[in-house]
Formats: C-alpha cells, structure tokens, sequence
C-alpha cells in the first residue's frame, strides 16, 4: 500500500471509529420504572423490578434508607407507611402509628418480617397482591443482574433516591455524607458507575457526591417554584440531570436545560397524553408507575418476554 494509500485508510478507520463511538453514546429516550412498577406491582419490591425490565424500561428508579444494623434496604419512606403495610403479625400499621416502625431503629431481620405486598395501594388497585418484603439494595442488584445474564437481556440503569431531610438527619436516617458512603461503598460492590444516577430532594446530599465523586451522575428532584437557574445557584454546579415534577415544565425550560447541557427527565407521569405531550416537547426521558403504557407508545426498549 502506497504511503498515500495508508493515510487514507488510518483516516477512514478514524472516521469510522468516531461513527461507532457517536452510536454508542447517542442517548436513549430513558424510560424509568418509578419503584419499579408501581402501577402493577408493590413498589420498590423484586416483583417490580423484575415487571419492569420485562417492560422494557431503560432505568430502574427506587429510594434506598439505612437500617440499624447499617444496611441498605430498598424503601420509600424511613419507616413503614401505613398505605402498604402488615406488621410482623399480618395486621394493618395506622397511619398515626407509621413512624413508630422506624427503619432506622430496626435491623433488616425485623424489616422483612413486615409484609408490603398484601395490602395494596389505594392509589393503585390494579396492583398485583403478593405477599413480600422490603428487599436489600444487594439482593436486588444479584437478582437483576443475574435476570438479565439468564435472559439475553440489555443492561438497565439504576436511578437510586438518597431521600434526606435536616430535620430527620440521626433520627430516621444518618446524615448525608454518612449515608452517602454507605450507599458507594455498596454499590461499588457489585456495579460499574457508568450504569448508576444518584438522585435527591435534598441538595446536601448532591453536593456531597458532586465533591467526592464528580464521576457519577446526579439528578437534581425538583418540585418547588423556583427559577432553573435559582435551583442552581442554590446546588452550586451544574448536575447530569434535571428531573422536575411534571407540571413544573414547559418547553421553554426543557430547552434552557438542554443549553445548559442537563437531560430533562421529569416525574411521574402516568397519563398517555401527558407522555406524548412531554416527549414532543424534547424531554429525554420521564418517570412513570406504568412502564407498560409507555411500551404500548412504543417508548421502551422492545423486549419478548424480557429478551432483545
């Protein structure tokens, strides 16, 4: 090959390579299961998480708390809410009662004997009843990566909450940093941080991670009236993600964000209309208790029994 000849072929490798690297870092419209699938099944349980896959969903989206003994368990709220809940016993917890049932104050062997799964939602009748408890952040993990090895299945994202406010810092939860580091030194584990976005209400908690860990992706959760760039000032940098609840957004702001290179990812949005609208108006990706109607949109990734 002449010396012409082999520059001519470097620069078409190049070129290809770039072309390949552009595909694979094109992003997904990323369809979330909010706590797994809460529409279908009890939230933030396997059973969802599994639902959702199935689905076709792109992330996985729940709240992690601390337990007792220091462990990371699957959990919306720091406590057991009356809305989902059978006590040890098989009996209904009343909502006055609710915060009694600390998991802060109980070891993960006391969490699991409560049952989440039998009472369903009000919200949600069509939730499928099980019997079932809050599961470890770890046992979901295996159980989702060892689904999707067994069944061809694409890699998930996981969108993980770090839910922390400053007047239950110590009494239903550790402070940020603490329970930040618990929550790495556990994912870290087990999975590689291009698959993880951490996300928080509270903004101690996005700081502390954007200082220590400026690799990971983080989601700003947003539901007050503030301005987009008064949300930033506030955080200070400027995050992964923005993620709104829905009625907060409008086009004009979803391309402010975009200027500003954040994905817009709003929550939760449960209605067909509402996702057709958000999606023509250039959000990447949104939220939803029902991932099976954003398959039937065509939103998700296509799946035959969870299989490519």
């Amino acid at each position: 090959m002449s010396k012409i000849g082999h520059l001519h072929f470097i620069l078409i490798a190049m070129l290809a390579g770039t072309l390949v690297q552009a595909q694979v870092y094109t992003p997904r419209f990323d369809v979330q299961g909010h706590r797994g699938a809460r529409g279908a099944m009890p939230e933030n349980t396997i059973p969802a998480f599994m639902y959702a896959i199935d689905a076709g969903v792109t992330t996985i989206e729940m709240d992690v708390a601390i337990t007792k003994d220091g462990q990371v368990v699957v959990s919306h709220e720091g406590w057991m809410s009356a809305a989902i809940t059978l006590d040890s016993a098989g009996k209904p917890i009343k909502e006055k009662d609710e915060r009694k049932h600390n998991i802060y104050k109980l070891t993960y062997k006391d969490i699991a004997k409560y049952d989440v799964g039998s009472k369903v939602n009000e919200r949600f009748p069509d939730q499928q009843k099980m019997k079932v408890s809050k599961p470890l952040l770890k046992d979901v993990i295996m159980t989702v990566e060892d689904y999707i090895k067994g069944h061809a299945l694409y890699e998930v994202d996981y969108n993980i909450e770090i839910k922390t406010e400053p007047s239950m810092d110590g009494k239903f939860h550790p402070k940020p940093q603490e329970f930040s580091d618990i929550v790495f030194n556990l994912i870290d584990q087990y999975l590689s941080w291009d698959r993880i976005v951490i996300q928080s209400f509270d903004f101690r908690v996005l700081k502390y991670w954007h200082e220590k860990h400026p690799e990971v992706r983080l989601a700003a959760l947003v539901e007050n009236l503030n301005t987009i760039d008064e949300n930033l000032k506030l955080l200070g940098f400027t995050p992964s993600i923005y993620s709104p609840e829905y009625h907060l957004l409008s086009k004009d702001e979803i391309k402010q964000c975009h200027s500003k290179r954040m994905r817009v990812i709003p929550w939760t949005v449960n209605e067909t209309k509402e996702m057709e609208e958000l999606k023509s108006w250039g959000v990447d990706g949104l939220i939803t208790d029902y991932p099976d109607m954003a398959k039937q949109l065509g939103y998700t990734l296509k799946t035959s029994k969870g299989k490519k």
